[in-house]
């Protein structure tokens, strides 16, 4: 892995990052196949809106401090950027979810693996070796047999929006791995979570008329604190402090594990078995990892 310390990751090893990226990938792989229960329960919208906003709060009442330093002290840009880009990204991922099979969300939003790498050369002429970028096209294969061996589900408004969210998680990783030198991590996760809020509430007003969450149930309302708090403060942290450390190339490349995660718990919490196709796509995936750590 390279070797490059920005920010206020300088005491975490490459390894450790790779290894915040894993868990990232393990708690997203379960938070994917319970969105869409709780989508079954609340409006979307109104979901994403209690989500991150549980989220921010439960941030600011930890390091509320820190983020009104961060605030007055850096340029807008540095955390508005990010935060834009991810929350604009996990919203339309889950209204893709929302619309369309999981699977064919997941393969679709893969494809940031490939657009990192080509965003982060147009953005700011950012170059890799050459046997990184083979590692990462390699992973694509893998990634069909495991996610959409049966074929796409057809190519319709969810396909699309899984595509746009896929850009958008290539522009997050370059964009916040440029600005983790001016923004904390914690910081930015905080951030992040607030524009996610308030984008999504943004959407509630527009398409739903409001925030709608008097319906859920106790299992959704599990579903959202996991989702909140694990999913959302975690997971961005998790990513933030991956990218002091390592670059966005290989934290997209790690990032393919997510679907991997997500057949395993499929397969322990809804019995769902993967076929021979679906094996081979995942050990592609975890060879390709392997190969370019070892590059």
């Amino acid at each position: 892995m390279e070797k490059g310390v920005k920010g206020t990751g300088k005491s975490l090893s490459a390894f450790e990052a790779g290894m915040l990226i894993v868990l990232q990938s393990l708690v997203y792989g379960f938070g994917d196949p319970i969105s869409k229960i709780a989508f079954e329960i609340v409006p979307v919208y109104s979901m994403m809106t209690v989500r991150y906003t549980i989220a921010f709060l439960f941030c600011a009442a930890i390091f509320g401090k820190r983020i009104v330093r961060t605030v007055k002290s850096v340029p807008v840009k540095s955390w508005l950027i990010p935060g834009i880009c991810i929350a604009l990204s996990y919203i339309l991922n889950n209204i893709a979810l929302s619309m369309t099979e999981a699977t064919s969300v997941a393969f679709l939003r893969s494809l940031a693996v490939v657009m990192t790498p080509a965003l982060a050369f147009i953005a700011y002429r950012k170059k890799y070796r050459w046997q990184h970028i083979v590692a990462q096209v390699l992973v694509l294969p893998g990634m069909y047999l495991l996610c959409v061996r049966g074929g796409l589900s057809g190519f319709g408004a969810g396909e699309i929006l899984a595509l746009l969210a896929a850009a958008l998680v290539a522009a997050t990783l370059v964009f916040t791995g440029r600005f983790l030198d001016q923004v904390d991590p914690v910081s930015m996760t905080a951030l992040q979570a607030g524009c996610s809020a308030v984008i999504a509430f943004a959407g509630s007003l527009i398409v739903e008329g409001g925030v709608h969450a008097g319906s859920a149930t106790p299992k959704a309302w599990l579903i959202i604190l996991y989702l909140a708090i694990l999913c959302t403060f975690l997971g961005y942290l998790l990513q933030n402090l991956a990218l002091t450390r390592i670059s966005d190339r290989e934290v997209a490349l790690l990032q393919s594990l997510c679907p991997v995660m997500t057949a395993l718990f499929s397969f322990l919490l809804l019995g769902e078995k993967l076929s021979a196709a679906g094996i081979v796509g995942a050990v592609i995936i975890i060879v390709c990892i392997s190969a370019s750590a070892l590059i």
